[in-house]
């Protein structure tokens, strides 16, 4: 069987949101980025979470920004979300501090995709054993 080819998909898609998903965009200044994110859904907010986000997308740009990453499991649905967002090819900040911040707010890192040319994804999730039970 050959390897599926995920490279024609569009961001919105490999990002995983969905038609009506309750989306927040916290620290990213992409005007593209949110027109093509209003033709998926009309429930998003920018600039904060307003209620049970299904995605949130948290833009960084320093180590200091990636506390932000603990803000976000409870603004979260238990199934969830959270793409940090941040520069490709810098020493200053990089995959390994990304995950290390993940980690350290109890979430467990589960895919990666290129956002920009210059800005990657990285997205976290709640622990299957520890989502609150329905």
């Amino acid at each position: 069987m050959p390897d599926k080819d995920y490279t024609a998909r569009p961001l919105i898609d490999k990002l995983g949101i969905k038609p009506g998903a309750c989306v927040a965009v916290l620290g990213i200044n992409d005007p593209a980025f949110v027109e093509t994110l209003t033709a998926k859904t009309t429930n998003y907010c920018v600039g904060k979470c307003q209620g049970a986000c299904d995605v949130i997308l948290l833009g960084v740009e320093t180590i200091a920004e990636l506390r932000q990453i603990s803000e976000c499991p409870s603004a979260m649905t238990p199934a969830g979300g959270i793409w940090v967002i941040y520069p490709k090819g810098r020493k200053d900040i990089t995959e390994a501090h990304v995950m290390e911040a993940g980690l350290a707010a109890g979430l467990v890192d589960n895919k990666v995709c290129s956002f920009s040319a210059t800005h990657v994804g990285m997205r976290f999730v709640i622990r299957q054993n520890g989502r609150p039970k329905a």
